[in-house]
């Protein structure tokens, strides 16, 4: 396992300091290595920092924030309609599952060049969100990746945690050219499946949860939503 876990710290932004920790990080990539974003306003919101239906999380290595995260609590569904989908499979009705599941938004997920390689900065980050999301009793993450991005999070996405492709769309809020890939996460999914393999990257991720957090995890369901016909 790279790195230690006394060298690693993940901060949740909540004041000046740690908005400029996030924005050290996208500054970094989002601005100058992707050129998807300018803004620092764009970037990381001020008034995110305030807003309980966001919660942005930074990792640091020696005092040095080298990720960043952010979920987003109140998905804007009238702009993912706006970007055009088109599904990738049949019997799928993203619209109903967008608006009868409680949908959280993961994304501006961001990691030093340096520290790409090393899994325990991406699943530091992705703990410090699960943790916060199943706290809120949220159900599912939604995200955005680009179709064929040199640093795309896919095969994490996708191997580590269990999302699913359910959508393209060829425009979307950041400067890219490439197609968007819109995928689904289902937590008690993702958990069930990742308990089983009780390797350390589950145990990692729910080392400090409550009996519970466990329990709102702990049923394995079907969504028929995302199950195609």
């Amino acid at each position: 396992m790279p790195s230690t876990k006394t060298d690693l710290q993940v901060v949740r932004v909540e004041d000046a300091w740690g908005r400029e920790l996030a924005l050290a990080v996208m500054r970094a990539i989002y601005r100058d290595e992707k050129n998807w974003i300018q803004n620092d306003e764009k970037l990381v919101s001020q008034a995110d920092l305030t807003d309980d239906r966001a919660s942005w999380f930074v990792v640091c290595l020696d005092n040095q924030p080298v990720g960043v995260l952010r979920v987003l609590y109140e998905v804007p569904l009238d702009l993912y309609k706006a970007y055009g989908f088109k599904l990738l499979a049949k019997g799928i009705d993203l619209e109903r599952f967008l608006r009868e599941n409680r949908i959280a938004e993961i994304g501006r997920f961001a990691v030093l060049p340096e520290h790409r390689r090393n899994l325990l900065v991406v699943v530091g980050l992705m703990r410090a969100a699960v943790a916060d999301t199943v706290e809120r009793g949220w159900t599912h993450y939604i995200t955005d990746i680009f179709e064929g991005e040199q640093h795309s999070p896919h095969g994490f996405h996708t191997r580590v945690m269990g999302f699913q492709e359910v959508a393209t769309h060829d425009v979307g809020e950041l400067n890219c050219p490439n197609r968007r890939v819109t995928m689904v996460l289902d937590l008690a999914h993702a958990y069930q499946r990742m308990r089983k393999g009780n390797n350390w990257i589950f145990r990692y991720l729910t080392e400090n949860w409550s009996p519970e957090l466990h329990q709102r995890l702990g049923g394995v369901h079907e969504d028929p939503v995302l199950v195609a016909a």
